[in-house]
Parts: structure tokens; C-alpha cells; sequence
């Protein structure tokens, strides 16, 4: 089967837990609603893809163990290629654990992760695939090079979270910089992107003349092609849990790239995808359908 689309990053196991409010240090609290699922940012953009037809392959790093296992046949269930997957059986797979507070739509995530484990793909793991668009996380870094490296013609597209040295680095090779408020803040210091996103966004940008994207989530996002700036509003509604939307996000805005859209149509369809799954609980289970995303409207329910 050939591949469209490469995720490289972060995979984990989610448990999510939900909550009329947060719990106080020291005490105990009740829910009647726990959530599991895959997560982590490139292993999410990944499913959405493979949910919405894209044929997609997965790099990540997980341990030999049972969450690791939940992993990959959640993965390949969705129909996620999961030959660049590995299990290291000395590491532990990461697991996030949720707390989602439905009083104020707020999600407080902690997670468990051995920083000291990293991807390595054996010479020529990539030669079985040619995918037409990499999209990486920043945390893999040598393995993400290597895929850029070796797909010099794909479409390359960060989901930078924060600033670290992962996404530091990929930040100057990908032609797609989109990146959250965080890490926009983080790189140029501007304390409020919502007055100074003209100033911030051009010094995001760099040699390659990349297109960046900085996602605020309820105000949704702004845009520099190289030749204009732009605001995409988010999608007006309520909003229950904000888990995954970022990762649901950049998978629907690396579908829209791979179906040749214009930017701010590819930027609209992420928005309302991302729009979507805050106004149900959970990460991966809050993910839109295809064709619900492609037919809402303005005037959409």
C-alpha cells in the first residue's frame, strides 16, 4: 500500500477522567466517565488521517508493554500503517493521565514519559514508502531529520507545541510552521499576540520563507503566507473539553494540504474539525468525521 502521509512523534495512552470541578489537594472526588484511548500529537494527527481515508504511517516509540500494545492496535485498527512503529522492551510506554473539568472546559493533563528513550530507525526503514506529506511533532528529532532528509519533495508541516530543542530545530526545515500561542511567545517574547501577531509572526518565520500558522485557541488563529496576513475566527459554540484538539487540528489541516486546498481553506476545514471535538469529552473519540466537517457550513449544526 503506498503512503500519503508520514507522522513522526510522540505516542501515548490516555486516561481521562472527568469532573464537575477540579479536585483540592488532599481530598477525594467522584466521576462517573473514564475515557481511554491512544493520544500523544503526531500519533492523533495520524488516526484522524487514517480515519479520513488517507493512507498514513506512523514513527513513534513505545514500550513492550500493555499500554504499548494498546497502542498499535488501536492504531492499526483505525487502519494506521505501524511498520516504523517500535517497542523498546527496557521503555515504559508514556501514559497521560486527565483530569477534564466540566465546569470550565479546562483539561489539566500529567504525564508519564522517559525523556531518555528516543526513536532510532535502522538505514533504510524509509525505503519501502514515499509519502507525499511529513508531519513531525518535535519529538523525535533525529528521526524526523532523517525523514526530511529523505523526502526532500514532501510536503513538511511541524505541529510545534513548545519550544524545545525538537521543534527549535524543525522549525527552520518544514514549509509549514503551525504552531500554538506558546510556542509563538516562547520564540519572539511578544506578550500579547492577540495586538501583536503582524510583528510576531514575520520573525517566526525564517530562511525557507515557511508559512506559519499560530493557533489561539477560542480566537482562533493567524496566518502569514509570505504574502499576506490573515485571521481565521474559531468556530463559535459551547466547548465541554479541549483534549486533542490541537493534535485533531494539524491531522485536518494536513488532510486539507494533501487535497491541494487553498491556506485559508485548509485552515478553515482544521478550525471546524478542531471546533468540533471541544464540545465532546475525550481526545480521539472527540474527533469529527469526515464528511460532517466537509458539509458544516455557516449555518451548521
Amino acid at each position: 500500500m503506498s503512503i500519503n502521509a508520514l507522522c513522526i512523534g510522540h505516542a501515548c495512552y490516555d486516561l481521562c477522567m472527568v469532573v464537575d470541578s477540579f479536585p483540592a489537594e488532599n481530598s477525594k472526588t467522584e466521576t462517573e466517565l473514564l475515557i481511554e484511548s491512544g493520544g500523544g500529537p503526531a500519533a492523533n494527527a495520524a488516526w484522524l488521517l487514517a480515519r479520513w481515508g488517507v493512507p498514513t504511517a506512523l514513527a513513534a516509540l513505545v514500550g513492550d508493554d500493555e499500554y504499548g500494545e494498546k497502542v498499535i492496535a488501536e492504531l492499526r485498527g483505525a487502519g494506521v500503517d505501524c511498520r516504523l512503529m517500535r517497542q523498546h522492551p527496557n521503555h515504559l510506554t508514556p501514559v497521560s493521565f486527565i483530569v477534564a473539568n466540566r465546569s470550565v472546559a479546562s483539561r489539566t493533563i500529567i504525564n508519564r514519559k522517559q525523556p531518555q528513550a528516543h526513536l532510532r530507525l535502522e538505514l533504510g526503514a524509509f525505503e519501502l514508502i514515499m509519502p507525499k506529506l511529513v508531519l513531525c511533532d518535535g519529538h523525535e528529532l533525529e528521526a524526523s531529520v532523517a525523514a526530511l532528509d529523505a523526502f526532500p519533495s514532501a510536503i513538511t508541516v511541524l505541529d510545534a507545541g513548545s519550544l524545545r530543542a525538537g521543534t527549535q530545530a524543525l522549525a527552520k526545515r518544514v514549509r509549514y510552521l503551525v504552531c500554538s500561542e506558546r510556542f509563538a511567545v516562547q520564540v519572539t517574547g511578544c506578550g500579547d499576540l492577540s495586538s501583536g501577531w503582524k510583528s510576531a509572526l514575520p520573525e517566526l518565520r525564517h530562511s525557507n520563507e515557511q508559512t506559519v500558522v499560530v493557533t489561539l485557541g477560542e480566537r482562533g488563529l493567524f496566518y502569514l503566507d509570505g504574502h499576506e496576513f490573515g485571521h481565521v475566527p474559531a468556530l463559535a459554540g459551547p466547548a465541554c473539553d479541549t483534549t486533542a484538539a490541537g493534535d485533531i487540528f494539524h491531522g485536518a489541516f494536513a488532510f486539507a494540504l494533501l487535497q491541494a486546498m487553498p491556506l485559508r481553506d485548509a485552515l478553515e476545514l482544521a478550525t471546524v474539525a478542531a471546533g468540533l471535538s471541544v464540545r465532546k469529552f475525550g481526545g480521539r473519540p472527540s474527533a469529527p468525521d469526515l464528511m460532517t466537517v466537509q458539509n458544516w457550513g455557516p449555518h451548521g449544526t
